[in-house]
């Protein structure tokens, strides 16, 4: 690991491995929530959180965009993934009743 990736796991708290799962994990449950007709704004938040994890993958740790989206976007991806979680838990109820 270079000192410019170490830098910037330490400025926000997100290691390159963490933004890696993260990203997986965004993807996996859009095409779940796609697959289960979950509601458009689950659907768009989580292509929003899948797309925008991929778009700053691309781009060096400690580069201007990095830095100014993956605060609040780590935020935004956990957060549709545990909405994503809890639609999919009570949809899943519902079928089994």
């Amino acid at each position: 690991m270079s000192k410019r990736e170490k830098s910037s796991e330490a400025s926000h708290g997100e290691t390159t491995l963490d933004l890696s799962h993260l990203r997986r994990e965004a993807r996996t449950a859009l095409e779940l929530a796609v697959a289960a007709m979950a509601p458009s704004e689950i659907l768009d938040r989580l292509a929003a959180a899948a797309g925008l994890l991929e778009a700053i993958g691309e781009f060096p740790p400690n580069s201007p965009p990095v830095l100014a989206l993956l605060p609040q976007l780590v935020k935004r991806s956990r957060v549709a993934l545990e909405d994503w979680q809890q639609w999919h838990e009570v949809h899943l109820a519902k079928l089994k009743a």
